[in-house]
């Protein structure tokens, strides 16, 4: 079996579920709040108003939108591999920038389903989790950012370009 070979950049395909994924997180960390009205209405076994239960149903919406386009992110992640980091990078950064993609997979794929489990079934651990994980949502990706900054105007390195301009290999 051949080695994998890194692509030298990342696909017209994952640059746009890249932003989109980062687009709807934000979305959802700024107008989450609009789900507590109607949750706390159905948990106390009442109706919700119908703009909370509006509000309710786009922030349901925008959760799965952003779970459904991660397993496609991390499918083609897996299938298509993503390029090498910059060869100067020191072992801390690297290191780094790992535990923060894993952070943000884990809540980018987390907080659906625990909300999911919260509104659809009831549990309200669950839904306590959810709210648990926006603090570190936020973290992650403002850590993500600056480190994407950082790497473009002080390394001086490609690694910000590469989630901007599609890399050479395929269209997935």
């Amino acid at each position: 079996m051949a080695a994998r070979v890194s692509p030298a950049g990342y696909s017209a395909t994952q640059i746009v579920l890249h932003w989109l994924i980062a687009a709807l997180v934000i979305f959802q960390v700024i107008f989450g709040e609009e789900i507590v009205p109607a949750y706390r209405a159905l948990r106390q076994g009442q109706e919700p108003a119908a703009d909370a239960l509006a509000s309710a149903n786009i922030h349901i919406y925008v959760g799965i939108a952003i779970l459904v386009l991660a397993v496609i992110r991390l499918s083609i992640r897996m299938i298509r591999g993503v390029p090498q980091p910059p060869a100067d990078e020191s072992v801390f950064q690297r290191r780094l920038a790992a535990v923060v993609h894993v952070i943000l997979y884990a809540v980018i794929f987390g907080m659906p389903i625990t909300g999911g489990m919260a509104w659809f079934l009831g549990i309200g651990t669950m839904g306590e989790i959810h709210e648990l994980a926006k603090p570190v949502i936020v973290i992650a990706v403002a850590l993500h950012a600056a480190g994407a900054l950082w790497q473009h105007f002080v390394v001086r390195s490609n690694v910000l370009m590469r989630m901007l301009k599609p890399g050479p290999r395929g269209a997935a």
